[in-house]
């Protein structure tokens, strides 16, 4: 029988928004998440882009969802 050719697995990065090119999260040996992203930039990001279930349900979702103007 002809030996079967094994292929070798590319890392394919995965596709990710702009705004959060370059993003790599990783588990270390004590099981803690390592980033190279600051954790106040993508808390930003995700309360921008993600709607939050839990709050769905409330009356006031829609207020609390516009963003607040900056001073």
């Amino acid at each position: 029988m002809p030996k079967k050719e094994t292929k070798t697995k590319k890392q394919i990065k995965p596709r990710v928004h702009q705004e959060l090119k370059g993003f790599e999260v990783s588990i270390d040996s004590f099981g803690e998440l390592k980033s190279n992203l600051p954790i106040e930039k993508l808390n930003s990001f995700l309360n921008e882009n993600v709607d939050d279930k839990k709050l769905a349900e409330r009356e006031d979702y829609d207020a609390l969802k516009k963003p607040k103007k900056k001073k």
